[in-house]
């Protein structure tokens, strides 16, 4: 478990300083002794994972780029599902997002980005509360009422701005609701200026969660036209028709 988070924290440090880095510089980061770092880059670099740029510093190669780009084309959820999240990307212009319920939080598995200057930005593979994001009411709406009375009971509502629902009451009125409708909201609860609407979509028998978000202003006045769209690509995706 140690070494495979060593390696992925590797690669994360290279990400954040954009450069090549020197062995010390790398352990210094890890915050490991530099002997057990030389070991780990050394395995990398005899798996062509990293290399000398000089005498002392080290880079990525490309060999990570290609892998991850063979894995995801073959993704089976993005195969089925990507044309209707960039058409719906073109329709509002806003971000759209694919996520999943991971344990007690929603990961991003994908995310199109807004066509428009200013956006709401996230990254595949982040991690957001379930009860603070829109994909997270979403999973939290598919969960049987008396179950979901348990969950939120049991399970910290921590404020991640001033706007979230931190109450067991506020919240699971906020879930009837959104699940009476068909789609959830959040107005500025997991990025103070940011707004989103979200629905399950069932895939194979699981349920994912799409979403649509931008800027607050923006998306209340757009939010009829994105809801719209937004549950009609649902409508769509479940009766198995083929993407756009």
């Amino acid at each position: 478990m140690k070494t495979a988070g060593r390696t992925l924290d590797v690669f994360e440090a290279f990400e954040d300083v954009g450069k090549p880095l020197t062995l010390s510089d790398l352990a210094r980061r890890l915050e490991m002794p530099v002997s057990s770092c030389h070991g780990l880059v050394g395995t990398l670099k005899a798996r062509g994972y990293l290399y000398a740029v000089n005498r002392r510093t080290l880079y990525p190669t490309r060999r990570i780029l290609e892998m991850a780009r063979r894995i995801v084309a073959k993704d089976p959820m993005l195969e089925r599902l990507a044309g209707f999240l960039e058409r719906l990307r073109d329709d509002t212009g806003e971000t759209v997002i694919l996520g999943k319920r991971q344990d007690d939080a929603v990961i991003y598995l994908h995310v199109v980005e807004g066509l428009r200057t200013i956006r709401y930005s996230a990254k595949p593979g982040e991690l957001k509360p379930l009860h603070s994001s829109a994909i997270g009411k979403a999973m939290l709406g598919e969960i049987p009422p008396a179950d979901l009375a348990a969950w939120l009971a049991g399970h910290p509502l921590d404020a991640v701005t001033e706007n979230t629902l931190v109450t067991p009451e506020s919240l699971g009125g906020d879930l009837a609701a959104g699940r009476e409708r068909g789609y959830h909201i959040t107005r500025g609860e997991n990025v103070a200026d940011v707004m989103a609407v979200a629905t399950a979509i069932h895939l194979n028998g699981e349920p994912l969660g799409v979403a649509v978000a931008g800027p607050l202003e923006r998306m209340k006045t757009g939010l009829a036209a994105h809801t719209e769209r937004l549950l009609a690509m649902k409508s769509a995706v479940e009766a198995g028709e083929e993407h756009p």
